[in-house]
């Protein structure tokens, strides 16, 4: 079992102790990846939260491609958690794994001493848990932007250039787009929210999918929605979880598609 204690970036901004966790400690043959912080006494203090995440099917020791996941670790560093990462090899699902998760789906999060499928279940769970700073998205702008990563996997999975799944892509941006002109920077305006956490991720693997494998990107014609996308995707605590492109690749190759479905839950 490959582990990773992160503690939010937030806590490097605190002087009070200068200390830094390793970039990799050896224990027998488990090898635990860090990331460098430096961190107050109050986080040393803190149990870490246990989550498991989907490993990186390219590189040893990172997190993997799944964006639900990446919305739970994304929740954990605004909310400045420190957390212990279990990284699942969903292709090999250790027992360890299936005991806690009998479906075999990855984000699971260890909360008061029980473990708690779900990205959706999760997340409202650190909120109510930990509602310091705040995130919650209002109701009303809860399913804003939300059709975009169905219609960019219908996008993504078609082989048929004329069935107008690209153009249902671009209505569901240009709606967004649109939406942020007006509403902007982020879903619930001035600060990010929980909306933001979820569908940051999507885009991501949007951007790299799409490239990728169908050579488009997100027009120009639609700035609001690509400086959105900067912005998101430059926070430090969007760079401290996100998967490698060479993962994203990997993880909607043609006949992974599906998989993704099966393997995560949403």
């Amino acid at each position: 079992m490959a582990t990773a204690t992160a503690l939010s970036s937030s806590f490097k901004h605190h002087l009070a102790l200068g200390l830094r966790f390793p970039q990799s400690c050896r224990n027998g043959a488990r090898i635990s990846s860090f990331r460098s912080f430096t961190v107050t006494m109050a986080a040393m203090s803190t149990t870490p939260l246990e989550v498991c995440v989907k490993a990186s099917v390219t590189t040893p020791n990172k997190v993997g491609d799944c964006p639900f996941c990446q919305r739970v670790l994304l929740t954990m560093e605004e909310k400045h958690l420190s957390y212990d990462m279990k990284l699942v090899d969903l292709a090999n699902k250790p027992e360890w794994f299936l005991q806690i998760s009998p479906e075999g789906k990855v984000p699971v999060a260890k909360l008061d001493e029980k473990w708690v499928p779900d990205s959706d279940v999760i997340t409202q769970s650190l909120e109510e848990k930990y509602p310091d700073p705040p995130l919650v998205t209002p109701p009303e702008k809860a399913s804003v932007g939300s059709k975009i990563f169905s219609t960019f996997i219908g996008f993504l999975k078609s082989k048929d250039p004329s069935d107008g799944t690209d153009q249902a892509l671009l209505n569901e941006l240009s709606l967004f787009n649109d939406y942020i002109k007006e509403n902007g920077p982020f879903i619930n305006g001035e600060k990010i929210s929980a909306a933001d956490l979820s569908l940051g991720p999507k885009l991501y693997h949007l951007e790299i999918a799409l490239g990728h494998y169908k050579k488009w990107s997100v027009p120009a014609s639609l700035p609001y929605a690509k400086s959105y996308m900067k912005t998101i995707f430059s926070m430090e605590s969007f760079v401290n979880t996100r998967a490698s492109p060479d993962d994203v690749v990997a993880g909607w190759r043609p006949k992974g598609i599906m998989n993704l479905a099966n393997s995560t839950s949403f």
